[in-house]
């Protein structure tokens, strides 16, 4: 790949094969978080967001500011109302598979930038079933597929391969991987992928070009219309989210918000829902955390452009509070949409926030290839570091230690 040619390609400007379709919805989102000035909202108009029945952006805007976040317990305890309300006691499980870890983007915070040193590794049909066993034995019933985004080590036809084998042991089948076209989708929907989760990162468009260097994944407005096309094809479900401490979170969490709302609107027959993911350390070819904010590729002395984009990182992070006002803003907003909250956090905190605004949890997790079965012999390195390693059982326990009822799938096919 031809970096330079790459960073000066605009990351606006579709590559080839790249399907665009006909969709105002990017311009409104990016127009909308462009005029969000978070701190000019007041307690007032918190508080009349707070007791409002069908709330509108403006109202949404608001429980994100500043001004908010003295409320928190309030807006909560509203959270939790509605929580309640159109999910009942429920508390769905899952939990990630991650069958490659080869990338062809080079994103300045990733553990799988292909830059980094890792270990590289993905598995064979075999060896994918050999671990959809290994996790099916523990109960769950629901399996996310992730790769990284590499079409040339992980085509459709190998997701699709998987989706196949997945069917074989879970009810529900999820994907995230790399944006396709439609009639991609369409074919994995078929090989029985149900919903498709894809993270924006940012929807700060300058930021995400300084983040996302070379790659498919530099295009911005691609990544952005992933989820429509992925109704288009077919799929029964997206999810969204901005991976926090990117660039301004308030802005990123109210373009997230609007996002899932214009595509609600669109497509009233799909499900939507959202993940919360904070900015976590990465892991190096040594296998120690190194922290995102001074995240380094190992060329990174060479590339001026990524130490600068690497080393700003610190400067949003997102406390457990900002996040947990987050995740209200959310449920208040679209109070019928899933909320996953992620093993990136601790675990107090996810036990915490799942029954007030999370309605998903992950569980046995690990961010590694070829983790979960002792019958796969060789490892592919992580992801990310993860501050969860409960198993299914102990995360099973701890939803019940709260009154709530763990629940393994919520869709039969008939």
């Amino acid at each position: 790949m031809n970096e330079n040619l790459q960073t000066s390609v605009s990351h606006m400007t579709y590559m080839e094969g790249m399907e665009q379709i006909d969709s105002d919805i990017l311009d409104r989102v990016i127009s909308a978080k462009d005029s969000y000035r978070a701190e000019n909202y007041t307690e007032e108009e918190v508080r009349r967001a707070i007791e409002s029945e069908n709330r509108t952006m403006e109202d949404f805007a608001a429980l994100l500011s500043p001004a908010a976040e003295p409320l928190l317990e309030e807006i909560a305890r509203r959270a939790k109302g509605e929580t309640e309300k159109h999910f009942g006691n429920s508390v769905y499980m899952f939990t990630p598979i991650y069958i490659s870890n080869y990338c062809e983007n080079h994103c300045v915070y990733c553990g799988f930038n292909c830059h980094n040193r890792i270990h590289r590794m993905k598995l064979n049909a075999e060896e994918i079933e050999k671990e959809m066993a290994a996790i099916a034995a523990t109960g769950l019933e629901e399996i996310l597929i992730l790769t990284g985004e590499s079409r040339a080590q992980s085509d459709v036809q190998y997701i699709g391969e998987a989706c196949r084998i997945a069917r074989k042991y879970f009810r529900m089948v999820g994907l995230e991987v790399y944006p396709m076209n439609s009639e991609e989708y369409s074919y994995l929907h078929k090989c029985g992928a149900d919903y498709v989760t894809v993270f924006q990162e940012t929807y700060d468009s300058e930021r995400y070009e300084t983040l996302h260097l070379a790659g498919h994944k530099r295009i911005f407005p691609y990544r952005f219309h992933a989820q429509e096309r992925a109704l288009r094809g077919g799929m029964r479900g997206v999810a969204f989210a901005a991976l926090l401490g990117l660039s301004d979170f308030r802005k990123d969490a109210f373009a997230t918000g609007l996002h899932a709302y214009y595509i609600q609107r669109k497509y009233p027959y799909a499900e939507i829902s959202f993940s919360c993911p904070r900015l976590r350390p990465i892991v190096t070819m040594s296998g120690a955390g190194q922290n995102s904010q001074e995240a380094e590729t190992a060329d990174a002395a060479e590339n001026k452009e990524v130490i600068a984009a690497a080393g700003s990182l610190g400067r949003n992070a997102v406390s457990e509070r900002e996040l947990m006002q987050i995740m209200c803003a959310y449920r208040l907003f679209m109070p019928y949409a899933g909320m996953t909250i992620s093993t990136r956090e601790r675990a107090d905190f996810r036990n915490h926030v799942i029954g007030v605004a999370a309605t998903k949890i992950s569980a046995g997790v690990s961010t590694g290839i070829g983790s979960h079965s002792e019958e796969v012999e060789e490892q592919g390195d992580n992801q990310f570091e993860i501050a969860d390693n409960r198993d299914v059982s102990q995360v099973f326990q701890a939803i019940k230690d709260q009154g709530l009822q763990p629940v393994m799938n919520d869709y039969v096919y008939v």
